[in-house]
């Protein structure tokens, strides 16, 4: 079973940028799926960034196109998420995920990413972000 961990999570001004991490040894990674959510009070988990862990291809919400980054280091088994130009609507709990199997998409756009996810993925137990203005 994978459990990931999360760490970096914390406060920054907008503007700022923090770095997440998630760590999910034993993890297929030649043909898996990761994905970052996050999750405010009162509203279910968003898929934001994904990485299809067999050749790395990385997908984006548009609200955070061009400030996130997604990136994996198969050696350490650690998925990252680079955030950039944070905003204020960036306050939430970001949880890492790991799908369970191949996916029929590892596009968070994909319109059942959701809920593939939340049926069939291990997830860590979340890292707060708070965005000040």
């Amino acid at each position: 079973r994978v459990q990931p961990v999360e760490s970096g999570g914390g406060s920054v001004q907008a503007g700022g940028s923090l770095r997440l991490s998630c760590a999910a040894s034993g993890y297929t990674w030649q043909s898996g799926c990761m994905a970052w959510f996050r999750q405010v009070p009162g509203k279910g988990r968003e898929g934001v960034a994904s990485i299809a862990t067999d050749e790395s291809v990385t997908t984006y919400k548009d609200s955070v196109k061009g400030r996130f980054t997604i990136q994996q280091d198969k050696v350490e088994d650690t998925v990252y998420l680079q955030m950039n130009s944070l905003k204020v609507e960036d306050t939430a709990t970001y949880y890492c995920a790991a799908f369970n199997g191949h996916p029929k998409s590892c596009d968070v756009d994909y319109y059942l990413f959701d809920n593939y996810f939340l049926q069939q993925a291990y997830w860590g137990r979340g890292t707060q972000v708070s965005v000040s203005s």
